[in-house]
């Protein structure tokens, strides 16, 4: 262990002790930011990195500001729903076809939440059990089971503050590891002096290059849970941490890729594994390959309870209040605890993927009706032409992306 290393360390403990303060930890402005920026700070940021590599080569961090910018321009579309959507549907005074459209649009992401929880916390216990003797799908299912029903034992007995707590927690480790990751490839780029590096992407056409890059946007997904956390905090207040979570984690993303591609050399050939950077990071500093191994078991945890608690927040709308969220977690939790046992959670989470940009789809169709309902003049066209373009482009991802995670 070297100097290096030790410093690594010193900035993640103390960025991870500074976000643990009481006065951050509970502040509610950061609590409604925890959820989304969970989500989409999950399994994907590690995994981004060697894909892009393998599909986009030198240009991976214009690819991914395409990818960031179109995931936000879909957060606009969301945001739209939180601010004009809600009011009208709480009044029934929406336009013709906005409760079928919302009804359709919640059961698709309910049924890609569910997926999504199960393939996360199924994906922490085989990091969590990789470096032991209890490897194997028989001893996975079985801690993956045991997460699972833990968090829906906390959701029930504390709610969505416990499982906020939870994720605060784990959130903020995460975060911290990120820093320290940050911190090292930038050292490491200004010690070797390399900045950039040639990466050969992989022989495909340019058709299905664009089919893989459009899967990649349920990397970023999971800004849409600030939707449903209408319980506990006001639709402004959703608005604006979403809009939070999506520009510090974009930021995060564009630094981090920007920073890694000098060490993407050293990625092994062929098809990238889901643990390639962890490897490659070895390169860099002697711990970082065990911070991320941490980080990786924080970032299935923290965005699995993220979805529980977006999850939640959907059964609470679409049954009127009738079912509180405490309930509502531990039933949710049950499907996806059954789907680790009946099916291979890592086939069906491509089921996932196109449901996640099915309902992106249907709240920029929602956001198309609502515009026309409640804006005037140019800016309703304005408005209506862009929410128009952006339902047609997502279409194009749902019948075409090839999912990414």
């Amino acid at each position: 262990m070297t100097l290096f290393d030790g410093v690594l360390l010193l900035i993640a403990a103390g960025f991870a002790v500074a976000s643990m303060l009481p006065k951050i930890r509970n502040n509610a402005w950061w609590h409604a930011t925890v959820t989304p920026l969970a989500s989409i700070i999950g399994s994907g940021f590690l995994v981004i990195a060697p894909l892009l590599a393998d599909v986009a080569g030198s240009y991976a961090l214009a690819a991914m500001g395409l990818i960031v910018a179109l995931a936000y321009v879909i957060g606009h579309a969301v945001r739209f729903n939180i601010i004009n959507s809600e009011s009208l549907e709480a009044r029934h005074s929406g336009p013709r076809g906005l409760y079928a459209a919302s009804h359709l649009s919640n059961l698709s992401l309910t049924v890609a939440y569910v997926i999504s929880v199960a393939f996360y916390i199924r994906l922490l216990a085989s990091f969590a059990l990789s470096m032991t003797p209890y490897t194997g799908a028989g001893y996975e299912d079985l801690l993956a089971t045991a997460i699972l029903a833990a968090i829906g034992i906390v959701g029930w007995f504390h709610g969505l503050r416990g499982l906020e707590f939870v994720e605060t927690i784990s959130v903020s480790i995460k975060l911290s590891i990120i820093v320290a990751l940050l911190a090292a490839l930038f050292g490491h780029n200004l010690g070797t002096g390399q900045w950039s590096a040639e990466l050969v992407p992989a022989d495909v056409d340019v058709w299905t290059r664009l089919r893989m890059l459009a899967g990649m946007l349920l990397v970023v997904q999971g800004f849409e849970t600030s939707r449903y956390l209408g319980e506990a905090y006001p639709p402004q207040m959703r608005k604006k941490t979403m809009q939070w979570a999506q520009l510090s984690s974009g930021a995060i993303y564009l630094l981090f890729v920007a920073l890694v591609v000098p060490v993407l050399v050293y990625l092994p050939e062929g098809k990238p594994s889901e643990t390639a950077i962890i490897g490659v990071t070895g390169h860099v500093a002697w711990v970082l390959p065990y911070l991320l191994v941490f980080a990786a078991l924080m970032s299935q945890l923290s965005a699995g309870i993220a979805d529980t608690v977006g999850a939640g927040g959907l059964v609470v709308e679409e049954t009127h209040r009738r079912i509180r969220e405490r309930l509502a977690y531990p039933v949710l939790i049950a499907f996806s605890i059954a789907l680790i046992w009946l099916f291979n959670i890592f086939e069906v989470i491509a089921i996932a993927s196109r449901t996640f940009a099915f309902y992106y789809m249907m709240q920029a169709v929602i956001a198309f009706m609502v515009a026309g309902k409640t804006l005037t003049g140019r800016k309703r066209v304005v408005q209506q032409i862009g929410f128009a373009s952006l339902a047609m482009l997502l279409a194009l991802i749902v019948l075409f992306a090839l999912p990414a995670e």
